[in-house]
């Protein structure tokens, strides 16, 4: 296959720093510390910088003229306010500079049974992205039943959104490789899956990519790489 790495017997399409989300949600971020991520995510040619959106001008203006994207959080980490609020966030977010966003679904809706409230929470948000920004739904697996992953996944894929998450980071367990696998069943292939929580090594991360995964997000990219050039 053209344009492949292969590291541990695990066969990649694209840079390993290519997969990677470079990730810093947490509520005491600072503005030191998102220049650092940007300055670390345009050094390792990560996919992306993962900021929570008041971060989104500082991130754009720091990445500008790279292929480093801006990507932030919506809804996050609950997912639980209206869907016109989670809306009006991805619009504010896009016209700061977003280039993908991570909303996270009502769970209790899901969990309800209430899948139309579902499709059109996620359709709201993904019509403020279209043509715009690429979306990834995270779905929060941990709290999710298989049957309920397999049903969010083809909501998910009948939206249209470009992207299926496993976590926020922020629940009771983070991504596994048997829901990204199933995730992955689910969507398809024209649906990516991006495997995020609790992936902290070079070992996970390729789990997941064997899983299924196209895209990771870590606040560990930097060790993952490190470990995978002493491979």
């Amino acid at each position: 296959m053209a344009n492949t790495t292969v590291i541990k017997n695990v066969v990649l399409d694209k840079p390993l720093a290519k997969y990677i989300d470079h990730t810093l949600l947490k509520p005491e971020a600072t503005e030191a510390q998102i220049r650092t991520l940007c300055s670390e995510a345009l050094k390792y040619d990560f996919a992306s910088v993962c900021v929570n959106s008041c971060y989104v001008p500082l991130a754009h203006e720091l990445l500008k003229g790279s292929d480093v994207k801006t990507c932030c959080v919506v809804g996050f980490p609950l997912g639980s306010m209206l869907t016109e609020a989670k809306a009006f966030e991805a619009s504010c977010a896009i016209s700061k500079g977003a280039q993908e966003v991570d909303m996270v679904i009502n769970v209790g809706a899901l969990k309800s049974g209430n899948l139309q409230f579902v499709k059109d929470d996620i359709a709201a948000v993904h019509e403020a992205c279209k043509g715009k920004a690429l979306l990834k739904v995270i779905i929060e697996t941990c709290l999710l039943s298989r049957e309920e992953i397999e049903t969010v996944s083809r909501i998910v894929a009948e939206v249209g959104a470009e992207f299926i998450k496993t976590s926020t980071g922020f629940s009771t367990a983070g991504a596994k490789a048997e829901d990204v696998a199933l995730m992955r069943k689910s969507v398809g292939s024209n649906v990516g899956v991006k495997a995020a929580g609790g992936i902290r090594d070079l070992d996970t991360t390729l789990e997941m990519i064997k899983a299924g995964a196209d895209r990771i997000g870590a606040s560990a990219g930097i060790k993952i790489i490190q470990q995978a050039q002493e491979v």
